[in-house]
Formats: C-alpha cells, structure tokens, sequence
C-alpha cells in the first residue's frame, strides 16, 4: 500500500483528503501526527449529510444492536488513528450522550486506561434544546486520551484561563498582583514530610523586607498552620535568596490574635506569561457555541452544514500544545478544525499543519449544501477551507 509523506516544511497549513478515513489513515505514516481531534457521527439517528445511523439488526434489542454496530464502525477507525499519533500525542473525540460510555469504554481499549486525560463537559447550546422528551441537553463531552500519558505534550494549562480580577492588587509600578501565603497550606507537607522546607526566616513587618539573615528590625519567623502546628514553606532558601523582593512580611489575624506572616507577591504577568489549568467545563461563552459555529460557516459558504463545531472549541485544544504540531482530523465535517488551525496561525504566527479527511459521500437531495452546488460532504470541507486559504491565508491542498 502506498505511503503518503509527511507534510513538507512550508507546505500549505491545510491539507484535505478526499475518500474513507478507514482507507486514507493506513496511508499516513506512523507516528507522524502530534494531536487528532475527532468527531464522529453521534449516532442519533437523524439524517445528517454524513452517516449518522448506524445499526445491526442482528440484536434482539434494536438499541443494543445500534450501539454494538456504532462501536464496530468506530473500532478500527480508533486503532488506526492509534497508530499515526507520535509517542507523545493525543486525541480529543467529541460526542454525545447516545455514546459517550460505549466511547469512552472503546478508548480505555485502544489507548488504555492509564492514558486517560480529561472527560470535558462543553456547553455547546446555552439554552438547552426543546425538542424531544426530558431535560433541554446543553452540553456534548469531549474525551481526550494520551497516546503514551509520560511522553504527551499536551499542557492542561492555558493562558486564556487566567482571570484578572483575581490579582486585584496594584504595586507602584502598575503590575497586578496577589498576595499568597509563602506557607504550604497542604498538611501532607509538613516539617516530618518535607524538613528541608522548615526553617527561619526574617521580616519587618513595618517594612516588609524579607531575607534569610536577620537584620535590623526583624523578627524570626518560621511556618505555622492556622492551629500553630509546625508547617513548611513553599520556596527553598536559595529561592528566597534569589527573589526576596517578591516576598513581604505582613501582620494577619489569626485564631490566637495578630501575627506576623511572609507571603508571596504573585504576579499577573511573569516568567513569559502566566498559565492556568483548564477546568473540565468549557462555556460557550468562552469557545463559541453550535449557533456561533453556524454563524461562522456561514459567513464563508452558507449554512451548508447541520450542527458545526465552533473553531473556538478546536483553538481551546490547540492552546495545551505547541504552535508547530501536526493536527490531524479523521471526521472533518464543515472544516472547522483546518479553519481553526489557520486562525491560530495567523493569530500567533504558528506553523502548525492540519490533515483534514472527509468522504465523497453525496449530500442529501434538496439540501441546503445541494442547492449550493455541493454534492459531496468532501465538497463542503473543500468550499470552507478554500474560502479560510483566501480569507485568512495559510493555502490548501487536496489529495484525491
């Protein structure tokens, strides 16, 4: 079979493959792709453009049949993307409630349990949808897994996670910043577990110096927990030797009466960006949602695609990795993953390369995506990364 090479250096950001994915992935080289993100069909049963019912009346139960015929379809689709991640990679699935536990049961199988990363709740529909019996659904999951979890890039922080109310403090110089508590406020650490970390300091609570000497007016300070047990700081001494300007001495009232303490000045912006770790839910409000998503392909080539995915859920993934990886989208849809890859380029100045695969199945009759000239699924993602290539730069080929 052949092998298709490995995106060239300066190569177009977008890379389209036209065909089944469970033909094109074997023809990618192992190994060669740094993150997927996936989304399959959710199995609901509606006629989207792409299959999206899937079921095998061989069961007695029709829903264990359409489950068991969904989880067949998906198998060796995973495995095969198992095999062109690099060591250190990862993929994100997107998916529903209808497979979210067969998903998730299949993915402990392929990648393994060990190298389980995050179950994350998006709320892709803030308001919740009105159709149908019971609750008005308003969010999808996404499932991410580490292909080999000591090796994985992925950082589960991000610059974007950060608030800046939370450092409501001004010094003279105009950086923001908070006070925390030089002491480890975790009792697992404690002079017993950690002894290095106990031991004196001195500050002038009038001035706020901090040092490890003692000097003029100081007092000899050492770490106590709230109920005055012994505890531990948080920096080492050459640390505090090396940033005693970050520290202070301060008076604080605690459960015995007014004490004097050292904290730390953390720092709104420091060491080339602070970053923070990424909670498991991810709003609309800060990714986008379904009727942004919507919004945004229809800007480019019409509402031509039902239930997109916003290129802000796909740029949430890409910020926990670096601006160089080779993304690689096995189920491309609309195009939103090449058209989120783009944006971040062009945003930061990035090369990462993204493979788009999508089939030539035919859109349905009568179609928004018909009507516009389309009549393959593979012609949509086309239609969106051309007009992305044009808009926002970064080029596009097409294979097949």
């Amino acid at each position: 079979m052949p092998v298709e090479p490995a995106p060239r250096p300066g190569a177009a950001c977008n890379t389209l493959h036209v065909g089944d994915n469970l033909d094109v992935l074997p023809r990618l080289p192992a190994g060669s792709v740094d993150v997927v993100y996936a989304d399959p069909p959710y199995n609901t049963g509606n006629d989207f453009a792409y299959a999206d019912r899937f079921r095998d009346d061989s069961h007695a139960d029709p829903y264990a049949g359409r489950h068991a015929a969904w989880t067949a379809m998906m198998r060796p689709r995973l495995v095969a993307v198992h095999e062109v991640l690099a060591r250190h990679g990862a993929v994100f699935v997107s998916i529903d409630d209808n497979e979210v536990a067969h998903l998730r049961l299949l993915m402990d199988e392929v990648f393994g349990e060990a190298n389980f990363l995050a179950q994350v709740v998006v709320n892709l529909n803030p308001k919740g949808r009105q159709l149908g019996r019971g609750f008005a659904t308003s969010h999808e999951y996404v499932l991410a897994y580490a292909r080999h979890l000591p090796d994985c890039l992925v950082d589960g922080t991000s610059a974007e996670a950060v608030d800046e109310a939370d450092f409501p403090l001004t010094a003279p110089d105009g950086r923001r910043f908070r006070y925390l508590p030089l002491r480890n406020t975790n009792k697992k650490f404690n002079p017993v577990s950690t002894p290095t970390l106990h031991y004196p300091l001195h500050g002038d609570p009038v001035t706020g110096r901090v040092s490890v000497a003692e000097f003029d007016g100081s007092r000899e300070l050492t770490p106590v927990f709230g109920d005055g047990r012994p505890a531990v700081w948080r920096w080492s001494r050459p640390r505090v030797e090396e940033r005693p300007d970050d520290l202070e001495c301060r008076v604080i009232r605690g459960r015995a009466g007014e004490r004097a303490d050292i904290f730390q000045r953390d720092w709104l912006h420091r060491d080339g960006g602070r970053r923070k770790k990424l909670r498991t839910i991810w709003l609309a409000e800060e990714i986008g949602s379904t009727d942004t998503a919507v919004a945004e392909l229809k800007a480019l080539v019409g509402h031509v695609f039902e239930s997109p995915k916003p290129t802000g859920l796909v740029r949430r993934i890409l910020s926990t990795l670096p601006d160089d990886v080779v993304v690689l989208d096995p189920f491309a849809g609309s195009g939103t993953t090449g058209h989120a890859v783009a944006l971040a380029n062009a945003a930061d100045g990035g090369t990462r390369r993204c493979i788009s695969i999508n089939s030539a199945e035919p859109t349905r009759e009568g179609s928004n995506a018909r009507l516009a000239g389309l009549d393959t699924v593979a012609d949509i993602t086309r239609a969106r990364l051309a007009a992305v290539a044009e808009q926002v730069g970064g080029g596009l080929d097409v294979v097949g």
